[in-house]
């Protein structure tokens, strides 16, 4: 005999099964080890457990590139404020309120956190369907995903672009002036 099926009706009684169908064949085959039982529930929960790992993995390398996508929108921010601080002195002495200079510095990252976003939407989705063409895989997106991405990127760019936002409305009037 090369194979044997067992097939029970509750998936409950899997494991039970098999425990018993192993002391049954052990009783039998006690002094050789010339039998293998395969239990497809538990290579299912293996093939889980190495995809919640992936997964982890996966999430684990998407946090660290926001963390270095937002560092890279704060270093842009601060940038531009320090080229910027004549323009700052002179709306501030023109009367802008500091609220005024941090939204206006928050739009612009909005703006090119946004613009991030939308590029990595149109590549998230053409290079999947460019490889479902040429391949035999398929590609799933979901609407919820899509905006899901496009709001963690603009989010990110926010709260990024909080500190040089900040950081120009509390610029001296005065000494943003004298700056060339």
């Amino acid at each position: 005999m090369s194979e044997i099926t067992l097939t029970i009706s509750d998936e409950n009684y899997v494991s039970q099964t098999a425990a018993m169908a192993r002391r049954l064949l052990d009783m039998d085959h006690s002094e050789s080890d010339d039998y293998e039982i395969h239990v497809p529930l538990e290579l299912l929960r293996q093939a889980e457990r190495e995809k919640e790992i992936w997964n982890l993995v996966l999430g684990s390398i998407a946090g660290i590139s926001l963390l270095v996508g937002g560092i890279g929108i704060m270093n842009i921010m601060l940038a531009n404020v320090t080229e910027r601080t004549r323009e700052i002195g002179i709306r501030r002495a023109l009367g802008a309120r500091r609220s005024d200079i941090t939204l206006q510095f928050l739009v612009e990252t909005t703006v090119l956190s946004s613009t991030g976003g939308l590029l990595g939407v149109v590549f998230g989705i053409t290079i999947p369907l460019i490889v479902a063409s040429l391949s035999e895989i398929e590609s799933v997106f979901s609407v919820w995903s899509i905006l899901m991405a496009f709001s963690i990127s603009v989010g990110i760019g926010i709260i990024f672009g909080i500190y040089p936002a900040r950081r120009a409305a509390l610029m001296d009037p005065i000494e943003a002036l004298r700056h060339q």
